[in-house]
C-alpha cells in the first residue's frame, strides 16, 4: 500500500488511460485520459522546441547584428515561449472554472492545454519551415 502511494506521489508518475472506461463516461478515467493526451502534446512541443530553438540559434550566428539592436532570433523566441506558457496556463485555468471545484475541472483544463499546445507546436514548426 505504501509503495503504491509513493508511486502516486512521484512527479513523473501518470496513471495509464483506460479508454474503455473513459468512453463509458467515468469521470476519473476521462480526466486521466485527458491528462495523458496533454502530456503527449507537451512531449511533441518539447521535441519541436529543440528543433526550432536550434534553428533560431543558427540564424543568430549568421545574422549581421550591427544592422540593428533588436533581440536575436533565439532571445525573441524564448521570450515568446515564456509568455505563451503563462498565457496557456492562465487561459486554461479560466476555462476550467466552468466546473470550478468539480470533478470535470481537470478534464476541461487538460483538454484546453492539449488544444493550445498542439497549436503552439504547429506555430514553432512553421517558424522553421518559413524562409529566414
Amino acid at each position: 500500500m505504501i509503495e503504491a502511494l509513493l508511486m502516486l506521489l512521484q512527479a513523473d508518475y501518470v496513471p495509464a488511460c483506460d479508454q474503455e472506461k473513459a468512453d463509458q463516461g467515468i469521470q476519473q478515467e476521462m480526466n486521466i485520459c485527458a491528462l495523458n493526451d496533454f502530456l503527449a502534446a507537451e512531449k511533441q512541443l518539447n521535441e519541436q522546441w529543440a528543433i526550432t530553438s536550434a534553428v533560431m540559434k543558427s540564424r543568430d550566428e549568421s545574422w549581421k547584428s550591427e544592422w540593428d539592436e533588436r533581440p536575436g532570433y533565439f532571445n525573441s523566441l524564448l521570450a515568446s515561449q515564456r509568455a505563451w506558457l503563462k498565457y496557456r496556463d492562465a487561459h486554461c485555468r479560466v476555462e476550467g472554472y466552468a466546473a470550478r471545484g468539480g470533478s470535470l475541472e481537470p478534464l476541461l483544463v487538460s483538454t484546453c492545454k492539449t488544444s493550445l499546445t498542439e497549436a503552439r507546436t504547429q506555430e514553432l514548426r512553421s517558424l522553421v519551415e518559413e524562409p529566414a
